[in-house]
């Protein structure tokens, strides 16, 4: 949880993923979208992909980028939880 915390603290991943929720994308055309080195739009994916917010799939030549929704899901659950003050009983005793 700690990753996707992080990676969702920076402009630049949240409007990647803005971007990804259109439709996938390879890392040139979200670049195109930047004013940002290509280098740095890999730091930024990498980051996203660490924290299983971004999965990448290989389609000949491309590599694109596509919305990990299941994490999304996981991380809604847990705001909710939160909010409504649910305890997290499988970290008991930790």
């Amino acid at each position: 949880m700690n990753n996707i915390f992080k990676a969702l603290s920076d402009k630049t991943r949240r409007e990647i993923l803005n971007l990804l929720k259109r439709n996938d994308m390879t890392a040139g055309e979200i670049a195109e979208h930047f004013n940002i080195s290509k280098p740095s739009i890999s730091h930024h994916l990498n980051v996203l992909k660490h924290a299983n917010l971004v999965l990448d799939e290989r389609r000949g030549q491309n590599i694109y980028y596509s919305l990990n929704t299941t994490v999304f899901q996981e991380l809604l659950q847990w705001v909710i939880e939160f909010h409504s003050g649910k305890e997290d009983t499988k970290n008991e005793g930790q």
